[in-house]
């Protein structure tokens, strides 16, 4: 295993002009009708509808999860949603609502959305939701520590919590809007890659700016550069921000670029964001029958 300093050594600098050039062109391609609908058919496979809020009610979580594996009655062979995210609380829940289906049960720890819980908080949250059926764990690193250089400390708690996760597949949230830079979510997204992430995750949806596609640029080279290295591949969400179909294609077309078409699926690629999944749903009824429906046709998650 390599140390903390050789990979901090090795996370080259960002040439931010350089990414924004490269992002506007992404942002500037046109997709026909036909990949359009291919696109957003795919995008919807893969959002992670979340509610995470301390009014969240048991009432709240079940109507997420109908929708969740129906999406849209009006609309029959839509594929599902790729997971729903929820507090460790109502993990048990959510896996009993959704039982036989196929969308996986994800659950944020770490004294979520903050992350200023001592480790052992940590690491009991983190059991608590596997114990409980999570699928998956969305975890936050500890900005303070990473901001104050302590790269060692948010390396060793990321790999304490993959441990803790068992079979669970490990989300690391970089909360990038706190980063303040592109060379930091470069150097944070080498150390969660490194540490043992299977994703690395943009934002908790709590701070802004969050999923920016300068910031998903970056992350997706941190990927692309580490499995060019070891062959292993790394997932990508990013959350926060991302509430339009056409943003949502937009970051599809950049992964296919980077990363290829390995990453077009939900086991590697996913957005963090509920309110995008109306949009999408709204876009295919314009495709279906030429007509766009209200938005109050659509659950509000």
């Amino acid at each position: 295993m390599q140390s903390i300093q050789a990979i901090i050594s090795q996370s080259p600098p960002v040439d931010k002009v350089g990414v924004e050039e490269r992002v506007a062109r992404f942002q500037s391609r046109s997709i026909k009708n036909e990949s359009k609908l291919q696109g957003l058919k795919m995008v919807l496979n893969m959002i992670d509808l979340t509610t995470l809020e301390g009014k969240d009610t048991p009432g709240k979580v079940k109507q997420m999860c109908y929708k969740a594996h129906h999406p849209h009655d009006l609309l029959p062979g839509l594929p599902n949603v790729a997971a729903v995210c929820v507090y460790p609380t109502m993990v048990e829940l959510a896996k009993k609502e959704l039982a036989g289906t196929s969308v996986k049960i994800a659950s944020v720890s770490t004294a979520f959305p903050s992350g200023q819980a001592p480790m052992s908080v940590k690491l009991d949250d983190t059991r608590f939701a596997v114990d409980s059926g999570a699928d998956e764990i969305d975890m936050v690193i500890s900005r303070g520590k990473f901001l104050s250089g302590e790269y060692a400390y948010v390396f060793d708690e990321i790999a304490a919590i993959k441990e803790a996760c068992g079979k669970a597949r490990l989300k690391v949230i970089l909360e990038t809007g706190e980063l303040s830079t592109l060379d930091n979510v470069r150097k944070a997204s080498d150390i969660a890659i490194y540490a043992g992430a299977d994703f690395i995750k943009t934002s908790t949806g709590k701070i802004q700016p969050a999923a920016t596609m300068q910031v998903t640029y970056t992350m997706l080279m941190a990927i692309r550069d580490y499995f060019d290295k070891t062959g292993t591949m790394v997932g990508m969400k990013p959350a926060g921000g991302i509430s339009t179909s056409k943003l949502a294609l937009h970051n599809l077309v950049m992964v296919k670029e980077i990363l290829g078409d390995a990453w077009l699926t939900n086991e590697w690629f996913r957005f963090g964001a509920s309110s995008l999944a109306n949009d999408v749903l709204m876009q295919l009824v314009k495709l279906s029958d030429g007509k766009y429906q209200s938005p109050d046709y659509f659950s509000i998650d």
